[in-house]
Formats: C-alpha cells, structure tokens, sequence
C-alpha cells in the first residue's frame, strides 16, 4: 500500500518525494555537522606569546595604560602558575642589575614599592679593570649621590609585576601555554592573527607579540632575518657567601681575564652574586667543583696576577703621565673575599648574540629577547627588553588614540625605530666588548687597555657611558 507524503495544493511524485528526501537527508546532515564543529577561536585585542620578566610586565604595562585599559589582553606563560616570592628565604641565582629607567617603568605601574617593601641591593660604584695590564675604570655618581644599578632577583620583578597583573579586569593569564602555530595576516589576507596551542586551543588577536625568548615561534612565523651568534662560551652563575671585609659592599666588581670578563654583583653586606662568562670546558669544570676548591679558584681570579703586555702597560702609564695623574688615583682596589658558595645555587647558560632584522609585521611584534639577546658583561639585556615595553605601550597607546588598529604596522613601526635608535648602538657596543676581550693578541690588548684607561681619564666619555649603563 502506497502512501503519500502531502504538500500543499497537490500529491506529491514519486520524482518529488525522492528530491524531497535527498534534500531532507542533506539538512539533517548538514545540522549534524553544524552541532559537532568547533566553536571558533576565542579574540582578544592582544595576546602576548610568552611571559617572563618582560612579556609579564608587558602585560602589566599594558593594564595600567589608561589608554588601552579597555583592551582585552591575554598572557600565554608556558611554565605552571608562578608560586610568588618569599622575601624571607634564600637569595636565588637569577639576579639582573636594573637601571634607573626599568625602575622608572616599574614605579609607573605601581610594581616599584612591591620590590622596595621586599629586598633589593643598591649599586653605588663599579670597578672594571684588566688582567693584562694596569688599565681600569671607576663608575660613580659625584658623591655617590645616585645608585649606578640595583641589583634584584628575578622572581621579585616577576612577583611585583603578576601582583599588577591579577588586579587588572581586562587581563587574563593561561599557564602551560605553549604557541604550536601562526597564522598572521600577510598569510592569511585577514585582517587579525591566529594561533593555536599546542594543548589544540585557538585563539585569534588584532595583534600578537612574541615575548617567547630567542628561539621565538612568533619571530619564526614573522619571517624575518635575524642574525645570531653561538659565542661557544657559557655564563656561570652562583650565590656567595663574603668575609667580614665585605663592610656595606655596594661595588659591582668586573674583571677581563683571559677566557671572558668574571663579575661580582652585591646582594647584601654578606652575599654577593656571581656571573662568570668562560668557556665551556672550564665553566662546566668550575660547576662540578667541591665548594671550597671553587671559592678558591674565584678569589684567585679576582687576585690572580696574569702574564702582563708590556707594551700596553707602558703605554696606560704614559697616557696616566699625560692626563697628570699619579699611580694611587688608579690603583686598583680589589673585591671583599668570597668564603663560600650556597648551595645547589651554581648554574650555567649559553651565550651568544641575536637580533631581529626587524621587530614588526602586520598584525606582530617582538619584544625582549625574541627580538634581541646580548652577552651579559653589561648587564643590559633585560633591560633593553623593559626598554621595548616602555616604547611598545606608548606607541600603541598613541595610536589607538588616533584611531588606528592595534595590529597595524604604519604604526607598529614608530615602536620599531624608537627600538633600534636605542638598542643597536648598546649590542654592537656590548658584542664590540666581548670581541676585544675574547683575546691575548697583544696589539688588541694594547689598544683596548687604552680605551679603558682613556675612558677613566676623560670624564665626558665616562659619563656618557655610565648614562648609557644605567638606561639614560
């Protein structure tokens, strides 16, 4: 018995039921797979790929903007939960020297008097000098009236800026978060930025900025030319404990010896910690030693009397006779004597040299070390970092003001050249350093003593380049 399917006004065709049941099975399977697709990614105005001491305070920055407070903005860290700082416990290893303008950006977004109600160590003078010859160079202000630097753990600068983070309502942080892939906007023809996690999550941005380290994947997917470096050395670090000469020790102490500069940087009037740059043969070596054979292998390179240029001592002398100063004003004074080492506190890190040929794109950003890495005989890599925050916020601030699109990079670009104005001529003068100083050619140890010494005698070179150390 046949049986028909009724439709207004007629009877429905064998041919009209079979066209009626195809588009009917059509329908069904196109809700069906309608209600199992992904949702789409979830947007936000900002993402910063990366957290760490400069994406995180990025962050921060970006939340304190009065400009931009209305942006969302999402941090993807990929470490767990940051557990915050104990300001009772054990000093910890990873230490950076902060210039006046990093304290400057700090106070800025309120992370500053978290730091100084916690611990910190200010910097009034450093002592660099030679192994090879007489050369040195004293940094102060006249009187002593401003610090050089502070010096102050890494997980404080983290602990104040998460602190600015987690009050901020237009913020959010994902932990674990590692970028897996990117689609920016010269690849796709949008007008935003994707990515995707490795975890499978996708999110999409008007503009993304790869905080994300060296071997950034933002910087990857910006496809830019970048120039790097393997130095084939390695940075040694440690918490020390000092002698009773230590008295209020506030001097940052760096000397050149022969296999890289090694630098002693106060804690407290009993701790100091230590980066020495060598070669990996002898940096692993010095990890692996008993304490007290390592305490004496540093204060022997403090102390050391190493084979002399004579040529180039000569030559200090003279240019000491020439300016009219005598011995006792550049007589080098030497470090307080360590007498122990923490424990578990020794470590070590490539080294090496990068920078991005450019920090922007349509739609990117690059900040910190995804942008640009240094040897860290000067202390200044995070705070180049801290400098392109600084630059990166006024510059998005100034042009969501005028109604541009975060992501575009006509304005992207007033950061980029604010960046390299200043960063360039810092990384060719800290990578210029490690150069000259990475050997005993006697013509090279002749000219850099010079310029060490003529630097000590002219107090206008010196106090450009004490402006220059401390972020001036």
């Amino acid at each position: 018995m046949l049986s028909f399917l009724r439709i207004p006004g007629a009877v429905a065709s064998a041919g009209q039921l079979r066209i009626l049941a195809a588009k009917t099975a059509s329908n069904v399977t196109t809700n069906r797979s309608e209600s199992t697709k992904s949702p789409a990614a979830e947007h936000f105005d900002i993402i910063i790929g990366g957290g760490g001491l400069v994406g995180t305070t990025l962050a921060a920055a970006l939340a304190k903007n009065t400009t931009l407070a209305d942006k969302r903005v999402l941090l993807l860290e990929g470490a767990p939960e940051f557990k915050g700082f104990d300001p009772a416990g054990p000093y910890q290893n990873r230490v950076s020297a902060i210039n006046s303008n990093s304290i400057e950006l700090f106070k800025s977004i309120d992370a500053w008097s978290h730091i100084e109600a916690a611990r910190y160590k200010p910097v009034k003078q450093m002592q660099v000098w030679e192994s090879n010859t007489e050369a040195l160079i004293q940094f102060q202000h006249n009187n002593f009236a401003s610090d050089v630097a502070c010096m102050i753990e890494n997980d404080l600068i983290l602990d104040a800026v998460y602190a600015r983070v987690r009050e901020a309502p237009n913020v959010e942080i994902l932990n674990k978060a590692r970028i897996q892939s990117v689609c920016l906007p010269k690849d796709t023809n949008a007008a935003i930025s994707e990515l995707q996690l490795q975890d499978g999550r996708s999110f999409s941005c008007d503009l993304l900025i790869g905080a994300d380290g060296a071997n950034s994947v933002v910087r990857k997917e910006m496809n830019v030319d970048v120039f790097s470096l393997n130095y084939d050395r390695m940075g040694l670090v440690a918490t020390l404990d000092l002698g009773e000469d230590a008295c209020d020790n506030s001097v940052a102490w760096q000397r050149f010896l022969p296999n890289g500069p090694v630098a002693l940087l106060p804690l407290t009037d009993r701790l100091s910690s230590l980066v020495w740059s060598t070669t990996n043969e002898q940096a692993k070596m010095l990890q692996s030693l008993p304490a007290d054979e390592f305490v004496d292998a540093l204060n022997e390179a403090f102390c050391r009397q190493y084979p002399r240029v004579e040529l180039a001592d000569k030559a200090v002398q003279a240019l000491n006779s020439l300016f009219g100063n005598n011995s006792s004003q550049h007589q080098v004074q030497y470090p307080p004597r360590v007498i122990g080492v923490q424990d578990k506190s020794r470590a070590t890190f490539p080294l090496g040299f990068l920078h991005a040929s450019s920090y922007v794109c349509s739609g990117a950003a690059l900040v910190g070390d995804a942008a640009h890495r240094v040897h860290p005989l000067a202390g200044q890599g995070v705070n180049l970092g801290f400098s392109d925050v600084r630059y990166l916020v006024e510059s998005l601030a100034a042009g969501a003001y005028a109604g541009f699109k975060l992501g575009d990079k006509q304005h992207l670009i007033k950061y980029e050249r604010k960046c390299l104005t200043k960063n360039v001529p810092i990384m060719l003068g800290v990578h210029g350093l490690h150069t000259l100083y990475s050997t005993q050619f006697s013509p090279v140890v002749l000219l850099r003593s010079l310029g060490l010494q003529l630097t000590q005698n002219l107090p206008p070179i010196k106090n450009m380049f004490m402006r220059g150390a401390m972020g001036q």
